[in-house]
C-alpha cells in the first residue's frame, strides 16, 4: 500500500505545515511496520525513532504528511466502496433526500484509489477547516457553490481541474465509477497542510462506560449498525443491513466510533432535482456517543471557531480518549 511518506511534499501556511521526507517504498514499509528480518543497529534505531511519529488522528505510529480528504458516494449502487479502510477519519453527513455521504481523510497511509468520489457540499467547507489547508478532491460541485469553495483554506481538486488524478471504472455505471489516485491527486495540490492537532486524544479507555454489543445510527434515508468484534478488537460495520466491505481491504472496522449530535438543516443549495441541501453544523457544542472497546460513553463536544479544534469530553469535563486506530464521526442531527 502507498503512503504519503515515499513522496517529498511540503506542507503550506496552514497549521502543521512540514516539509515530509521522501523515501523508497521499501523504507517506508520497514519503518511504518517493523517488517524486517534483522534487528537495526544502534544508528538505525535512532533514526527510525526519529522518523515515526504519532498520528493525530488515529494515535498510531505515523510520519507526518499532508492531508487529503475525499468526498464519496455511499448510495447502493455505489457500494462497496474502495481505499476507505485506509482513511484515518471517516466522516458521515447527510445530504438530499435523508442520504448519506462520506467525507474520508487520508494522511497517514493512501491506498492506490480511493471511490467512488462525488460532489463536494457546503458542510465539508467548514468541516475541513479544522485541518488548517487541506486538500478536497471532489466529482464537482454546483455553480453557486464554487466561489464559497474558491475562497476557503481548500486545495480543490475536482475531476476538471485535476483529470490525471481520476479514473472511470467499466464495472458500474456512472455516475458511481469515478475513482481519485490520492498519490496524483496530492502532486496536483499546492501548499497542502500536514497533519496537525484536531483535538482528538488516544489512550486508556475512560472509566463509567457501559458495555454495548451494538449501536444503529439511523438517518431519514440511511442506516448504519456498528457491532463490537472482541476478537478483531473492533466494530464491525453494516450499512442498511448490509456488512460494509471494501473492495482491496474486506470488511470495514474502525476501532472508534462517534455519534455527533448537532444541527442539521436546510441550506441555500439544492441538487439537479430540486432537492434542499442539508447543512450540517460543526461550529458549536453539543452532545455525542463515543463508542470504543465495546462500551458506550456519554459525551460532550465543542468547537469554539472554525478554524479551532473539536473537543470531546466526559461527564467531568475531562477530555475523553479515543481507541487507537481507525475514528468513524457519524454527524446526526440532534
Amino acid at each position: 500500500m502507498d503512503t504519503h511518506s515515499s513522496r517529498g511534499r511540503r506542507g503550506g501556511p496552514g497549521r502543521g505545515g512540514t516539509t515530509v521526507a521522501a523515501s523508497t517504498a521499501a523504507v517506508l514499509v520497514l519503518s511504518l511496520f517493523g517488517c524486517t528480518d534483522r534487528e537495526p543497529g544502534p544508528d538505525e534505531s535512532a533514526s527510525h525513532e526519529k522518523q515515526l511519529r504519532t498520528s493525530y488522528f488515529t494515535g498510531m505510529p505515523a510520519r507526518p504528511g499532508p492531508v487529503l480528504a475525499v468526498k464519496i458516494d455511499n448510495v447502493s449502487p455505489a457500494r462497496p466502496h474502495t481505499g476507505l479502510g485506509a482513511a484515518d477519519l471517516v466522516y458521515v453527513e447527510q445530504v438530499e433526500s435523508g442520504l448519506t455521504r462520506i467525507l474520508a481523510v487520508f494522511s497517514s497511509q493512501l491506498p492506490p484509489q480511493v471511490g467512488p468520489v462525488r460532489s463536494a457540499r457546503e458542510s465539508d467547507i467548514a468541516l475541513l477547516r479544522q485541518f488548517g489547508r487541506p486538500a478536497l478532491a471532489y466529482s464537482g460541485a454546483q455553480s453557486a457553490l464554487r466561489p464559497l469553495i474558491d475562497a476557503a483554506p481548500i486545495a480543490a481538486l475536482p475531476q476538471g481541474e485535476a483529470p490525471g488524478a481520476f479514473v472511470r471504472s467499466g464495472d458500474r455505471p456512472a455516475p458511481h465509477n469515478l475513482y481519485v489516485r490520492p498519490d496524483r491527486a496530492l502532486a496536483a495540490a499546492d501548499d497542502v497542510s500536514d497533519a496537525s492537532d484536531i483535538g482528538m486524544r488516544f489512550g486508556p479507555a475512560p472509566d463509567r462506560g457501559r458495555p454495548l454489543a451494538e449501536h444503529t445510527v439511523r438517518y431519514p434515508s440511511a442506516r448504519f449498525t456498528f457491532t463490537w468484534s472482541a476478537e478483531q478488537k473492533r466494530w464491525l460495520v453494516a450499512i442498511d443491513g448490509t456488512v460494509a466491505r471494501t473492495t482491496d481491504g474486506g470488511p470495514l472496522g474502525p476501532a472508534t466510533v462517534v455519534v455527533q449530535h448537532t444541527e442539521v438543516r436546510p441550506s441555500q443549495f439544492h441538487d439537479r432535482s430540486g432537492s434542499v441541501s442539508p447543512y450540517t453544523e460543526t461550529v458549536g457544542s453539543g452532545t455525542a456517543l463515543v463508542m470504543r472497546d465495546g462500551q458506550a460513553h456519554d459525551a460532550r463536544w465543542q468547537r469554539t471557531t472554525a478554524d479551532g479544534d473539536t473537543v470531546f469530553t466526559d461527564r467531568a469535563g475531562e477530555r475523553l480518549n479515543f481507541a487507537r486506530g481507525q475514528v468513524w464521526v457519524l454527524l446526526t442531527a440532534r
